[in-house]
């Protein structure tokens, strides 16, 4: 603990997300956390700072063929394709149980077309227990479904017709299979966005080399888990580099260490994802320990440290200055033997 350090009780975990507030900075992934009733008999609910169930669109989806999902070395492929009983059941069935919870619900909504989406978000802006919603601009397991993510105008107009069209707080989920992350920001903050999660998965692929076949049954799918998180990382740095909006950052994180990482680098807030599937508890390890690690830095809140990282280019060492009397002398000798 640093030198005057305050205590754990008086450490500030509270985050604003633009409109959105909230009591701390941990989130749970849209699609690692089903509709969160799968998961209330593993961890306490109401600790999370959000929960984001699932992805909806606005009719229902049978995703795409078997396998969806392949285990990596480092991380899990996926192509779901968005399997959902579209948003008229999520909101008669799963709606009123995530209204019920004291946790802010946080959807995120997918749509096939630019008014599809403004469209959802109307409808959902009509009830009552929806705190934000998500974007899912990013998805790389459907058709079309990084569009709105990759191509700027599209995104600007798409967050800002979205925002005209209901009162809630718009998060822009973002896609790292772009050129520049940077801009992409830029368009979803010129948009309007309250905040800009970063990032989705990176798009990969599995491959059987005896039956010479592809082992997804889509071809390609959303790599996420621990492979990612070095990719997230340097997208959430250039992102917060180039707007002042608000950062999620979502990518790999398991552990404290790793939600401090993406916090010193510029987000404000994270989702964990992956790390739900082989340890349900993460989050609650996680809030558990983040008091002591905010200690360690001598920040009496969160806000005191999002975006902290010291990136200064290192020089060479031939670069940093003039050279010890020691290596001056050795310099010399060898030269006067050379």
């Amino acid at each position: 603990m640093a030198q005057g350090s305050p205590p754990a009780s008086a450490v500030n975990l509270q985050v604003q997300l633009g409109r959105l507030s909230l009591h701390n900075p941990i989130l749970v992934a849209s699609g690692t956390f089903g509709y969160a009733r799968e998961m209330e008999h593993l961890i306490d609910l109401r600790r999370l700072g959000a929960i984001l169930p699932k992805t909806i669109t606005a009719q229902p989806r049978m995703g795409n063929a078997p396998w969806r999902t392949v285990e990596t070395s480092a991380g899990l492929l996926n192509s779901i394709g968005l399997d959902n009983d579209g948003i008229d059941t999520f909101i008669a069935h799963h709606l009123p149980y995530l209204r019920s919870l004291s946790t802010p619900i946080v959807v995120s909504i997918a749509g096939r077309t630019h008014d599809e989406f403004v469209a959802m978000a109307r409808q959902l802006d009509a009830h009552e227990g929806v705190a934000a919603l998500e974007l899912n601009i990013s998805c790389p397991n459907v058709s079309g479904g990084v569009d709105f993510g990759a191509d700027p105008a599209m995104c600007r107009r798409l967050v800002a017709d979205v925002r005209d069209a209901c009162k809630l707080p718009i998060l822009a989920k973002l896609t790292p299979n772009v050129t520049s992350i940077a801009v992409m920001a830029q368009a979803a903050a010129e948009g309007g966005a309250d905040a800009i999660s970063l990032i989705n998965t990176v798009l990969g692929m599995a491959v059987d080399w005896r039956r010479r076949k592809p082992m997804l049954g889509n071809v390609m799918g959303g790599l996420s888990g621990p492979a990612i998180k070095p990719i997230a990382l340097r997208c959430v740095f250039q992102a917060a580099q180039a707007v002042k909006t608000p950062i999620v950052g979502i990518g790999g994180i398991a552990t404290i260490d790793d939600v401090m990482e993406f916090l010193v680098a510029g987000a404000s807030a994270v989702q964990i994802g992956t790390a739900n599937y082989y340890d349900p508890t993460a989050t609650m390890k996680i809030l558990d320990a983040l008091p002591a690690a905010l200690q360690e830095l001598g920040a009496r809140s969160v806000t005191e440290v999002v975006g902290t990282l010291d990136a200064r280019r290192r020089e060479p060492p031939s670069q940093l200055g003039p050279p010890s009397p020691a290596a001056s002398s050795e310099a010399s000798r060898v030269s006067t033997q050379g």
